[in-house]
């Protein structure tokens, strides 16, 4: 497994082995003692969640404010732009933000530490996005950034994403 440090404390990149023959691949997707030691991620999961999305959609920046949670991500079928930016206002790393891109080809995934916003944007036909959660999905506790924040300013690879009622209407960061 190769583990990649980023700007922002705590998060990660994280390219697990993979097995592959003319069979097709085989790889770890995770595993807590090695996920530990190698990622440094210590916090237990408690939920996964799958979505399928097609082409342009972007969901986020989402976060929850009083329940944090952790993800770890990774895309299994197709492809997304994947953005964690730092919202907290006495971090030293506020307003920045990490991107990659997640697919099923790389099979990269990314490990978003409680506290950050979250976002991607499909840039395949279609993706698979699973995460795993350190905490349970609360929707009066969930919270966004627009995803076009002037603050952040992210380069997300499309003008005009397709997006939910609700991600339509969050705030730029500060406002």
């Amino acid at each position: 497994m190769n583990v990649q440090t980023t700007q922002l404390p705590g998060v990660r990149i994280i390219a697990p082995r993979v097995f592959g023959d003319a069979r097709g691949y085989f790889l770890e997707s995770f595993s807590a003692r090695r996920y530990e030691e190698e990622a440094g991620i210590t916090l237990p999961f408690v939920q996964d969640n799958v979505s399928r999305s097609t082409y342009g959609v972007l969901r986020g920046l989402h976060f929850q404010r009083s329940r944090p949670q952790g993800k770890l991500i990774q895309v299994t079928e197709g492809a997304v732009f994947d953005v964690v930016a730092d919202i907290d206002p006495a971090s030293a790393t506020y307003g920045q933000y990490v991107t990659a891109e997640l697919s099923a080809d790389n099979h990269r995934q990314i490990w978003v530490p409680p506290g950050y916003a979250h976002g991607f944007c499909v840039i395949s036909e279609s993706a698979v996005f699973q995460y795993k959660c350190t905490d349970y999905y609360d929707p009066a506790d969930e919270g966004g950034v627009a995803w076009n924040c002037p603050t952040l300013a992210i380069p997300w690879p499309i003008d005009a994403p397709v997006l939910s009622e609700k991600d339509k209407r969050h705030p730029a960061l500060g406002a």
